[in-house]
């Protein structure tokens, strides 16, 4: 049941009800075995890159640097989630507090972001890499590396601070069921007292900033390297361009390809359970499949893996 008191004039709603999948409780049982694993998985294939890359001093490079940073937001962004919808699906409550939910917009759309920031910055070590090669070392060096991934993290986190701060002046009065499994803005929104129009605008406005200026770099850098790799003669090194660059992009196209269709795609925002199943992919299935998706072909991170493995 709902819990109702004032704690603020703005909004007297103490607590939100996470509505979760429409579903029977012998299905979210089954969800929450399935979701459980892919957890511990994605948990365990992230963790082992960052191990590796820290344990082997041939990976101390930029790019695997990165990679390790990478993996570690990665457990940083499904734990932003999914341990909550975990204990949801065995609970019958299936309440939030109201700060709590504030919280994990924030903290979930922040990561969001800083993952859109560093999928940037790799696209930007790549171009240096493959299209200025000599000046490489000079450029990435181990200063800049840390000054960009610190800027990644803080810039995610700063880019949130508009959307939060309309957020918790929307006033919330009831009823106070979320159709949603985490604290998504437009699914709170819906259950604002009076219409928000202006701070649906603005939190649009800034998702759809960074999605498009991240993504365009990328591209933009993308076209730059895959020139600088057709003019490079074929052989070895053409090819582990291709490769590294190929595991980039299909990670690059499953965050990206999710996040537009959900907030891009036309319609997309008066269908709540295309909306859930979508989240879901972006937020659990992702960071499942991005460290098989840079291991699978490399032929470093593979040997490193072996001997983290050698270690346990």
């Amino acid at each position: 049941m709902t819990t109702l008191g004032i704690h603020n004039t703005s909004w007297i709603v103490s607590e939100f009800i996470l509505l979760g999948f429409s579903c029977s409780h012998e299905i979210e049982i089954l969800l929450f075995v399935l979701f459980f694993f892919t957890y511990v998985l994605t948990l365990l294939g992230n963790g082992t890159i960052a191990c590796a890359v820290w344990w082997d001093q041939q990976l101390h490079t930029p790019m695997y640097i990165l990679l390790a940073n990478f993996s570690f937001l990665e457990i940083c962004y499904i734990n932003s989630s999914v341990p909550n919808m975990l204990a949801n699906l065995l609970s019958k409550a299936k309440t939030v507090s109201y700060n709590g939910c504030i919280l994990q917009f924030y903290i979930f759309f922040s990561l969001c972001a800083t993952e859109l920031f560093f999928l940037a910055l790799m696209a930007f070590d790549r171009h240096v890499a493959i299209c200025h090669p000599l000046h490489y070392p000079t450029i990435m060096t181990g200063k800049l590396c840390a000054t960009l991934v610190s800027a990644c993290w803080v810039g995610g986190f700063l880019w949130l601070l508009t959307p939060v701060t309309l957020l918790s002046q929307v006033p919330f009065c009831g009823p106070n069921i979320i159709d949603h499994y985490l604290c998504d803005l437009g699914a709170m929104l819906a259950l604002s007292c009076t219409p928000v129009p202006k701070t649906t605008l603005t939190c649009g406005a800034v998702s759809t900033l960074i999605t498009f200026i991240t993504l365009m770099y990328i591209l933009g850098s993308y076209t730059q390297v895959l020139r600088a790799v057709l003019r490079v003669p074929k052989g070895s090194g053409r090819q582990k361009a291709f490769s590294t660059c190929a595991s980039h992009l299909a990670v690059v196209s499953l965050f990206y390809g999710s996040i537009m269709m959900m907030y891009v795609s036309p319609g997309s925002a008066s269908q709540p359970e295309m909306q859930k199943y979508i989240t879901l992919f972006y937020s659990v299935a992702t960071p499942l499949f991005n460290p098989i998706i840079y291991s699978f072909r490399n032929k470093e991170i593979k040997a490193a893996l072996r001997k983290v493995l050698g270690r346990i």
